[in-house]
């Protein structure tokens, strides 16, 4: 039978003609579909949903992948029905390309528009490629499709409450002839992309940006071998073509790099550093670390930002702010205390968040974060949606002092690989607070734990385990912040020697 290409398909054959042969022949070697590409693809669903209902009438082809020839005997007979105004998930099949389009609309009896609807707030390159394939097949089945346009969320829509209103939800952008990727572009990627489905070898592609834009490919480990820890690709900042660069010199290694080789001065910092496995240690820690003062309290926020707002007030992509941690010290000699927050229902969690947190945090002198951007940014936003906190808010964000660049700025250690991330920084210079078989090990599972707990589907014991995963996680971030506040002023051999 002879190869096919879908929407989807020929999507991923733009990015890299590897990554379809692969995808259609050998789908085995891609990588397991992540918790959150699983969330990200389930929020899709739910966008387009909500989007139909912008087009009162539409009919629904409901007939899935295994069922095809019902789909496009389905999809004819509605667009020959004048009376259908708009059809979803309309199903062509043309030039051995199958897609099928999200809505349909239908402009008079001769002619109809096209809208991909995309969770998005706005166009992206690659779109071009997905609403030209789309107008590829429909205009070669014989509909005329004067109009194509990309319907993506309105950032500035906000969220009164109850039902979505879909007209002011989404926004509508034509795709227009700087736009559109021209007829006879996408007749030549279809066809060179046929002929490399025919082959009987996956084709010859270099790794290189492709691999992660505008997707992070599911092959990309078929193709990119895991570099050492003092490959040149692990210097802070450094970009693509300056490692293509080196690498076109003979150098991969740090080790490599001549002494005189231009580089920035954080550069030449991590270079020195893992040259001589020590961790350098600028000169102004010491100073910087003295503007702590006492009450202090180390501070954390885990959120998540729905495409589709939950909570009046809110817009497409805010962040709902769900848990916090904070660990506190009266002085320097008192003991560390805990303290924390998890909304566990449905319910808002804006006002009991900002309302504990105002509580948890109170009379101190300095509370440390670590990239204070995030965390003042969720301060501001819970000010404007509540304001009757607004004077305590600022109160706290007059007292944040961010670790981070105080980290960049005077401190560098070898395993660092070129990142700052708490999640890099602690198992380097705290090899005890690993994250490592954690349930809960980052912000992006936070985030998934937290949706799957307040689910009405979890049953109680099962609810029970996420919600200490939940807990533990965000507890060790605030306890990592003060382990390393104590680590780097005490001055333990592990920032001097390494092995």
């Amino acid at each position: 039978m002879p190869m096919r290409l879908s929407k989807s398909r020929f999507v991923a054959g733009v990015q890299c003609l590897k990554r379809l042969y692969l995808l259609v022949h050998q789908p085995e070697l891609a990588a397991a579909t992540s918790d959150g590409a699983e969330a990200i693809m389930n929020q899709g669903q739910d966008v387009g949903d909500v989007a139909r209902q912008a087009f009162p009438g539409g009919v629904l082809v409901d007939h899935d992948h295994e069922h095809l020839d019902d789909a496009l005997r389905m999809t004819k007979e509605l667009v020959d029905n004048p009376v259908v105004p708009a059809i979803f998930e309309a199903t062509f099949d043309y030039g051995r390309v199958l897609v099928r389009v999200d809505v349909l609309q239908r402009i008079d009896e001769n002619n109809f528009r096209l809208l991909e609807v995309k969770s998005s707030t706005g166009m992206k390159d690659h779109y071009a490629y997905d609403i030209g394939i789309q107008k590829y097949v429909v205009a070669g089945v014989g509909l005329n499709v004067p109009s194509a346009c990309l319907m993506h969320l309105n950032r500035d829509y906000i969220y009164a409450g109850g039902d979505y209103e879909p007209l002011k939800l989404f926004s509508k952008q034509e795709i227009g002839p700087d736009t559109e990727i021209a007829p006879n572009e996408i007749v030549q990627r279809v066809q060179q992309q046929l002929k490399v489905l025919e082959s009987s070898e996956p084709p010859s592609v270099s790794p290189g940006a492709h691999c992660s834009n505008p997707f992070l490919c599911e092959f990309f480990e078929c193709c990119n071998a895991p570099v050492p820890v003092d490959h040149v690709s692990n210097l802070p900042g450094i970009r693509s073509a300056r490692i293509a660069a080196m690498a076109a010199e003979g150098i991969s290694s740090i080790h490599d790099i001549p002494d005189d080789y231009q580089l920035s001065e954080r550069q030449q910092i991590a270079c020195s550093a893992v040259k001589k496995r020590k961790t350098w240690i600028g000169p102004g820690l010491e100073a910087e670390l003295a503007q702590l003062r006492y009450p202090l309290c180390f501070m954390d926020f885990e959120t998540v930002y729905p495409a589709l707002p939950r909570c009046a007030g809110m817009r497409p992509y805010d962040h709902i702010p769900f848990q916090w941690s904070v660990h506190r010290q009266e002085a320097a000699s008192a003991p560390l205390l805990h303290y924390e927050f998890l909304a566990e229902d449905q319910r808002d969690p804006r006002p009991a968040f900002i309302e504990s947190l105002c509580r948890a945090v109170e009379d101190a002198a300095t509370v440390v974060v670590y990239n204070q951007g995030f965390e003042s940014g969720r301060l501001s936003d819970l000010a404007r949606w509540l304001p009757q906190y607004s004077v305590q808010i600022g109160e706290i964000q007059s007292k944040l002092f961010d670790l981070l660049p105080v980290m960049r700025r005077n401190v560098y250690h070898p395993e660092f690989a070129g990142s700052y991330s708490l999640k890099q920084v602690l198992p380097a210079l705290l090899p005890e607070m690993t994250y490592s078989g954690m349930q809960v090990a980052n912000g992006g599972d936070a985030g998934i734990a937290w949706a799957q707990m307040i689910s009405q589907d979890i049953e109680s014991p099962e609810r029970q385990l996420v919600r200490t995963a939940l807990l533990e996680y965000c507890g060790q971030d605030t306890r990592a912040l003060a382990e390393l506040v104590k680590t780097l002023r005490s001055g333990k051999d592990v920032l001097h020697d390494n092995p």
